[in-house]
């Protein structure tokens, strides 16, 4: 069997650290959601008393701790932030 590499990884560790791979992106963050794009999508972390640590877009590895309460994908074709005039034109 061939093994296939992984495009999109999440491991939470005891709901208050997960690490991520993947990651393109960032869209918002304040303590009780992070939404983060990945190459698989938009995913929003919900939960109390978040941080986002260790975040490097160059190797799309981010960390999130805190108490961790959801892990909501959402539309698959948003890998990336909206630019500028296309957010002014919705």
């Amino acid at each position: 069997m061939e093994q296939q590499e992984c495009k999109h990884q999440a491991l939470l560790c005891d709901r208050e650290r997960l690490q991520l791979s993947g990651v393109t992106g960032i869209d918002s963050y304040d303590d009780r959601a992070v939404i983060l794009y990945t190459q698989l999508g938009t995913l929003t972390v919900l939960g109390r008393e978040l941080q986002l640590g260790a975040l490097s877009i160059g190797s799309g590895e981010a960390t999130v701790t805190g108490d961790i309460q959801a892990l909501r994908y959402g539309d698959r074709g948003r890998t990336a932030p909206d630019g500028i005039i296309r957010r002014l034109l919705r």
